[in-house]
């Protein structure tokens, strides 16, 4: 696809590290799917996936994690 950022890229496959923060909460993924631009980097992680990492962030910060750093393993956001 086309950078939506840059507007001259194209996007392939790659991973990013996404850092999610709340409050005094902060979750780090790394390895994380995604579609990155081949001219300014930008990446596009999908919606499936955001929703995921978004879930996992909600349970650790209700759990009353402060920092966590992980690397992306598809689920990881099922419940313990």
């Amino acid at each position: 696809m086309k950078c939506t950022i840059c507007k001259t890229g194209e996007t392939e496959q790659g991973t990013t590290t996404v850092t999610l923060n709340r409050d005094d909460f902060t979750l780090v993924v790394k390895e994380v799917p995604a579609q990155i631009c081949t001219n300014c980097g930008e990446d596009y992680v999908d919606s499936i996936v955001v929703r995921e990492l978004l879930q996992l962030a909600e349970r650790m910060a209700k759990n009353g994690s402060q920092v966590d750093i992980r690397k992306y393993m598809p689920g990881m956001a099922a419940p313990c």
